[in-house]
């Protein structure tokens, strides 16, 4: 950063350390013994729609390197989420315009989870797709069918948690803070809270 952003205020964009999606593994552990909720398996790469021939070469791409991922044969999570012919990546869009690549796995299988979702970034990211790239999530479940889920911003590198509560856009903001502060060993958690998106429907947040 030059004097002139220093005087003016200005700062850099922060680069985008995917390796931070690392640390969801911990931060389950400390959820789970904290707040008692638990991995339900599906995690989520969200980015601005595109089309194109590009893009499906990326998603075959990205398909063929988690379908190697021997891991995943015979995954419970692969087969009772329904992904589309045994897919190891689903491509869905949701009622607001963005696109997901979701993974499921079972709820014991976190750390692959998470490598599955870091893999997708980077495939998106090295074909191009970096810009687009908005966010990545991992769910979790509490008692009631509470919802959470600890999301990831790409271009911040800041985690913050959503939870939802049964009922249309229902959300629980006091527990967020809560999960927040139990997490801040284990995450970089976001301090702007203009930019604790809602993320209404996202895979994963709906029973």
């Amino acid at each position: 950063m030059g004097l002139l952003d220093i005087i003016l205020g200005r700062t850099k964009p922060v680069p985008p350390d995917l390796d931070r999606l690392f640390g969801l593994p911990s931060a389950a552990v400390t959820l789970e013994v904290a707040a008692g909720f638990t991995p339900t398996g599906t995690g989520a790469v969200c980015f601005a729609t595109v089309e194109g021939a590009a893009f499906e070469q990326t998603h075959r791409e990205i398909e063929e390197l988690l379908d190697a991922d021997a891991g995943r044969q015979g995954s419970p999570g692969a087969s009772e989420a329904g992904n589309a012919a045994g897919s190891p990546v689903e491509l869905v869009r949701d009622e607001y315009g963005y696109s997901w690549l979701v993974s499921r796995r079972s709820p014991e299988q976190l750390s692959e989870l998470v490598t599955d979702l870091h893999a997708v970034n980077t495939s998106l990211e090295s074909n191009g797709f970096g810009p687009q790239l908005l966010c990545s999530l991992v769910s979790f479940r509490g008692e009631a069918d509470r919802r959470l889920a600890l999301v990831y911003l790409y271009k911040r590198g800041t985690f913050y948690p959503l939870c939802t509560q049964p009922g249309r856009h229902k959300r629980d903001n006091a527990f967020e803070l809560q999960v927040a502060s139990l997490l801040e060993n284990d995450l970089r958690i976001e301090k702007d809270l203009n930019r604790w998106f809602p993320l209404w429907d996202a895979p994963g947040m709906v029973g």
